[in-house]
């Protein structure tokens, strides 16, 4: 479309925007669900239509106009001080939703590379035991515990379950910052974090697979690995796509693609910390505890399930939330028009 004609089409959500940030300015105090909910819509469609803008008519008068509108309105969406509790509600039931399905090829791409990883040491191991202690670092190799000592040690009281679950999460938060990080460095060193921990959980389970131990390993792997791989995978993804961005920016500079996807990285970031506390919590107590093996699969099992549930309920969300925005949006755009 010409210029025109993309002016024309969505100058009523402009307009609305427009509105509504002068409103929410003056009244950060009472801003509700609802109007946050709506105000983010626009504000939405309003840094698509700057990207579109400054692609095509980038020396334009209403390239501008865009740039300015959606930095006032980021301003207000991002750094208000009031309703904080809504807002982490907002994010968590919606907001965070939202980004991982715009971003789902990225995290597809990171589990890729991780399973890439995983299954050249896993063959290289099964075939060869010894090989991992080529593969794995020195002290990591030694302190490899059988999974029938694990259990005897954690039946025995010698675990101290809080104590695990706090460093393991703490690890595991390394690895993710690191993997969003990556991004930093054109994805580069994302790439790196994700096959080099594929390749560790590989060679382990090719280990036990040569002794005839999967089914106890695993067991003590997936009730915490599931969501734990997930918001890896999450992370991982964010620093892919900004490695991306910076290497590829298209027709917008490299400035302005690092600023638009270090804000998105660090959104996902931060939706990926209460699934890691879940992941710590589930590794210092469920995962070393006197448990059957096949209680350890269900938690597993219940964990995926949850994840499930818990992305489709916030497409839910999603979804009534555009279908309303989209009834909100049309006075306005008629007001306009007239």
């Amino acid at each position: 479309m010409n210029m025109k004609q993309f002016i024309q089409q969505h100058r009523g959500d402009w307009k609305a925007l427009e509105e509504q940030a002068r409103v929410l300015s003056k009244k950060r105090s009472q801003l509700t669900t609802t109007n946050i909910d709506q105000f983010d819509i626009l504000y939405q469609k309003a840094a698509q239509n700057l990207s579109y803008s400054q692609t095509y008519f980038p020396n334009q008068e209403v390239t501008q106009y865009l740039n300015q509108l959606v930095s006032k309105a980021h301003n207000i969406l991002y750094q208000t001080e009031h309703s904080s509790w809504k807002q982490v509600r907002y994010f968590f039931s919606t907001k965070f939703i939202g980004l991982l399905l715009e971003q789902w090829k990225g995290i597809l791409i990171a589990m890729f590379l991780f399973f890439l990883g995983g299954l050249a040491s896993f063959l290289v191991v099964a075939d060869e035991p010894l090989q991992l202690y080529s593969i794995l670092p020195a002290d990591m190799a030694q302190s490899i515990m059988d999974p029938g000592d694990l259990e005897a040690n954690a039946h025995a009281g010698n675990i101290d379950a809080s104590l695990m679950s706090a460093q393991i999460m703490t690890n595991n938060i390394q690895v993710a910052i690191l993997a969003f990080a990556g991004g930093l460095f054109f994805g580069i060193l994302t790439v790196y974090i994700l096959i080099y921990n594929g390749i560790i959980v590989g060679a382990l389970a090719g280990l036990f697979w040569s002794s005839g131990n999967s089914y106890v390993f695993w067991a003590y792997i997936v009730p915490h690995g599931i969501i734990e791989l997930i918001a890896i995978f999450i992370a991982g993804g964010a620093g892919l796509l900004m490695g991306y961005k910076l290497f590829v920016p298209g027709n917008l500079s490299r400035k302005y693609q690092l600023k638009r996807h270090t804000l998105r990285s660090v959104q996902l970031l931060l939706g990926t910390i209460p699934i890691f506390i879940i992941a710590g919590v589930i590794e210092g107590f469920i995962t070393p505890a006197d448990l059957s093996l096949e209680i350890k699969y269900a938690v597993a099992l219940l964990t995926f399930i949850a994840f499930i549930v818990y992305m489709l309920f916030g497409k839910y969300l999603l979804q009534k939330q555009e279908v309303k925005g989209h009834h909100d949006l049309i006075p306005s755009y008629n007001e306009t028009q007239q």
